[in-house]
């Protein structure tokens, strides 16, 4: 295991990151959501330092609550170098998954599994937009990629699900903070929200 790779357990699913991929060979489809801007409020051009300014947005709870009633398993794939830098303990990382985990379950939901890439290499088949995380959720869990959906408030999210292989790619302009949008420019998406408060209705409609 090599100093990008952790392994991270706790009483829920693992935080994993891998260095080996693996195509989907089939299975039931399933979510695939960017961590900060999504699950979180960005941190903006940084990295969430703590646990106590890690917020969970109602919206994407709404989210994963909409999936769960349509029987698609949710998943966060996420870059995480500030824990390759040093600025971010693993053991905080860790904490902050576990309050996600914990706000899912104060609504009787849950995440099939947290995947987060901390190195710092960015030709790393598992930093993002590499599918690296993606092929490795499937292999491990049974998942169709060739049905999922990538959910990210970046173009690099987009262009990870494409990379994937994946059916649906949604970009979100909305960050959960008052800073613009990440450039004007056209989105390679299949679908461009404005906000994510549009993301539950969306999935309402289309799963």
């Amino acid at each position: 295991m090599d100093s990008e790779t952790q392994n991270v357990k706790n009483s829920f699913v693992p935080t994993v990151i891998s260095q080996d991929g693996g195509e989907s060979a089939g299975g039931r489809p399933a979510l695939f959501f960017d961590r900060d801007g999504i699950a979180n409020i960005s941190p903006g051009p940084g990295y969430v330092m703590s646990v106590a300014d890690f917020h969970v947005r109602p919206e994407f709870v709404d989210a994963v609550g909409v999936a769960t009633e349509k029987g698609w398993p949710c998943l966060i794939v996420s870059n995480q170098r500030g824990v390759g830098k040093g600025l971010v303990p693993p053991e905080e990382l860790a904490a902050m998954h576990e309050v996600l985990r914990e706000t899912l379950a104060a609504r009787g939901l849950a995440l099939l599994d947290i995947l987060a890439y901390v190195g710092l290499d960015p030709d790393h088949p598992d930093c993002k937009p590499h599918p690296g995380l993606l092929r490795k959720a499937a292999a491990q869990h049974n998942l169709d990629l060739l049905r999922s959906w990538m959910i990210g408030d970046r173009e690099r999210d987009v262009q990870t699900g494409i990379n994937a292989g994946v059916a649906v790619t949604v970009r979100v302009d909305d960050d959960g903070t008052d800073a613009p949008p990440e450039a004007a420019l056209a989105t390679a998406g299949t679908y461009r929200l404005k906000r994510l408060a549009e993301l539950p209705g969306l999935l309402g409609r289309c799963l």
